[in-house]
Parts: C-alpha cells; structure tokens; sequence
C-alpha cells in the first residue's frame, strides 16, 4: 500500500499547480500525483496543434517540473475512494492512503445528443494526444471541414485549421455572432468580419438538426432548410465537469454540476479539496453559480488549495473571468462582466472607451492601433470589466484590468495609475488606452 501526506488525482493545469504550491507551502509534506494519461496537454494550446505548432508531440506539459519540486508521480486511474479510511483504489489494484486529497479531474468535451453525432470523422476536443493526432490525421486528409460552435475553441480552431492546407472551413454558430457569450456585439462583428477575410464561411444563427451519412458524416442538415456537405466535423459547443470520482464517493454536487466547494476549496469532505474544471464556482460580482471553465481560472483555484491543505491561508473571492483569443493578427481580450452582462444583472454602468496606437510614434515598427472599453458602476464609479480588441500587446494588459477589478478600484484611481511606458513597448502616456478609457468615463459620469 503506497502512502503520501497529499495525493492530488489529475495532472493537467489544476492537478499540477495545486501539487506544485502545496510543497512550496508545507515542504516536510509528501505529494503524490496520479494521472492516466501518459503525456499532458498544455490545454488551451490544443487549437495550434492543427496549424502553428503541427502536432501534439509539440504541445505538451514536461514532467520535469514534478522531479524538480519531489512530486511523485503515479500513472494510474483511481477508481474509488474510501472516504472513512481515507484510501483511494486504482484500476491496476494499488491503494494509496492519503491525509489530503484534491480531485482536480478536469472536464469532459460536450457532444450533443444530435441525430448522427456518432458517426465517423465527428470529432469532439478531447486532451489525449492519441485521439488528437488522429483527429490531425483525418484533417490532413479533408477537403470541408465544419466546425460546430462559434466560441473560443470554435474560432481559434477554424483559424488554425485552414493553415498550410487546401480546406473548406465553415463555422456553424446557434448565436447571431462568433464568441458572442465573452464579448459585446462590436468585438463580436469584428470578430465575424476578420474570421470572414481569412476565407472561413461564417454561417451564424443557424442550429445543426442531423448529421447526414451512412457510417461516416458526408453532410449537415441545419434547422433552417440548409444542407452542408462535408466530409470532417469537429464539436467545439463546450466542456462539463468531470464528477463521476467524486459523485461515486457521495461528495456534494453543485447547481452547475460541479464539485460543490466552499470558499477555501474544501468539499462536503473537510479532508478532501478540489479545484480547475471540475469544482463549482461562483462569480466575484454576484456569488452566484458560474460555468466558466479556463485554464488560468484553474491555477488560481489550484493556488488557494495547495496553501489550505494542512492550514487556511487564502481565500477564493470568486471567478473574474479573463478571457483572450487572437484571430489573424487581432487580438480579444476580456477581463470581468462586459456591457451586457452588466445590464443583465441590473447595474447602472457608465462606458469609457480609448484607442491608439500600442507604439510611439505611430511609425515605430509593430505599430497597431489597440481599443480599450472600461465599464464602471455609476453611483460607486468601481470597475466591472473591460475589453480590448487590436494589437496583440491587449493580452498582457487585459490582466491589467483584471488587476483593476480584483482590487476593486475606481475609475478616478484608473485614471491615475502609474503606468511605465516605452516607445518600442506601448502606448504613449499621453495616449495610454488604459488611463485614458478611464477618463472617458468619468466624463461621461460628470456630464449626467
């Protein structure tokens, strides 16, 4: 019987990072993690494998970090645990008895229960290096390739597939705009358009009803009449928490069907935390459930349960949200609630928007023009999100912003924030996005 003081159950971005900070903070402590997979995915690098990076083997999380940190590694599957006895049965037959225990088993990809959806060459985003390759196999040897779902995943994969190969890529999208549940409906027809330039047929407000073909998909019937012909379809609709560990051993189950955990990452089992896909969340602005599902999201949670195991040393306040995504040359970004999302949960909200170029002078090389929109809560005049659309320097500064909500601050104190600025590097302090959205809202506050 194999013995640690912490075993965490998952190896990708959760697992690892809760592993990591928990020997930075209790060192005399032992770690063990297992995991089944042979070789991690780095996951939100799993679009690149089909252009920029060109295969999985190019994609992967190295273990040299665990030898480096004593983090003992275990490939195997746990099966069961036994809560009372606090010891965990995997499938090759080992037990392992642990003090601690954080499930960090991720999510699964969503395929829904559409006529035909298990056919062959319909392919859901699985984080299995196997699967994935054959999935780039099959790609390399498609002529129309149909994305379902206009998203992150979507988008990004319908602009990597179409590099260095002659593909037909069309996006299928339920929603009136591409990444229309991050962003407000200027970046989302932005988006649209750029996707449009860059030869993919963007076909949005439109429903799969069937998948057509005998034991492989030839076509599409959409709900609207229209019928796609196709010979390669992959999913990118979403991700559900993996729970059937936890559900198997009576741990509570949240209302979005997550790990139910409380603000320190305990489940219903005081011995027993969870963190990354697969725990519950709440929003920051609201404390109500939130769904969203992202790698950076996962650390963070990993962070706070790594520092708790043995002691409660921090607290999460909730999910944020930081969101960003390159299509072609533009970079999106979000961090917080954007416009909608604000008047949907009732806020009186006042916009700030800036744009210019991310160099200067406007002649420097690498110059783009970079747009920043802040959102402010009117009678407190404290941040509730921001969005940024242009050059690609918008992904380093949307944490910026994130930095900005977490903190709770004001658009006054924004608007004086001590910024570093380089010809080469930024904006001009003259012209800086960030600063000077800021003013623009309280402009438009002290003109009402």
């Amino acid at each position: 019987m194999k013995k640690a003081d912490v075993v965490i159950v998952g190896g990708s971005a959760a697992g690892l990072t809760a592993a990591i900070t928990s020997r930075r903070h209790y060192p005399d402590k032992s770690v063990l993690l297992v995991r089944k997979e042979k070789q991690v995915l780095i996951p939100c690098g799993i679009p690149y494998i089909f252009g920029t990076v060109g295969s999985p083997d190019k994609n992967l999380v190295t273990d040299a970090v665990l030898e480096k940190n004593g983090i003992e590694l275990l490939l195997d599957e746990v099966t069961n645990i036994e809560r009372k006895d606090r010891v965990l049965d995997t499938a090759s037959g080992e037990k392992i008895t642990y003090e601690k225990l954080v499930l960090a088993t991720g999510s699964m990809p969503i395929v829904p229960p559409i006529p035909g959806v298990d056919k062959k060459n319909i392919f859901a985003v699985k984080k299995e290096v196997s699967y994935l390759q054959h999935v780039l196999d099959q790609l390399n040897k498609s002529s129309s390739l149909v994305i379902v779902g206009g998203g992150f995943i979507g988008a990004e994969f319908a602009d990597e597939c179409r590099k260095n190969r002659n593909v037909k890529v069309t996006i299928v999208e339920i929603l009136p705009h591409c990444l229309m549940l991050a962003f407000d409906e200027e970046l989302c027809t932005a988006a649209d358009s750029i996707l449009t330039e860059l030869g993919i047929d963007v076909m949005t407000s439109e429903k799969v009803e069937s998948f057509q073909g005998n034991d492989t998909v030839t076509g599409i019937k959409l709900a609207s009449g229209k019928e796609l012909k196709v010979n390669m379809v992959i999913l990118g609709i979403g991700a559900a928490a993996n729970t059937k560990l936890a559900q198997k051993a009576v741990l509570e189950i949240g209302p979005t069907k997550g790990i139910q955990v409380n603000r320190y990452m305990q489940t219903s089992d005081k011995n027993i935390f969870s963190c990354g896909d697969c725990a519950e969340k709440v929003s920051f602005f609201d404390n109500k459930p939130s769904k969203l599902k992202l790698a950076s999201t996962a650390t963070r949670e990993a962070r706070t349960v790594g520092a708790n195991l043995f002691e409660i040393r921090r607290r999460n306040p909730g999910v944020i949200g930081v969101f960003s995504t390159k299509l072609g040359e533009t970079a999106f970004a979000l961090a917080g609630l954007n416009e909608r999302e604000t008047k949907q949960k009732g806020y009186d909200i006042v916009v700030g928007e800036a744009v210019a170029p991310n160099r200067h002078p406007g002649g420097m090389p690498g110059m783009a023009n970079l747009k920043v929109k802040l959102i402010f809560e009117r009678g407190t005049r404290i941040i509730l999100g921001g969005e940024i659309m242009g050059a690609k320097s918008g992904g380093e500064l949307v944490n910026a912003i994130s930095a900005c909500i977490h903190e709770k601050m004001t658009a006054d104190s924004i608007a004086i924030f001590p910024m570093g600025t380089h010809p080469a590097l930024t904006a001009s302090p003259i012209a800086y996005q960030l600063t000077n959205a800021a003013e623009m809202a309280i402009k438009a506050m002290e003109s009402n």
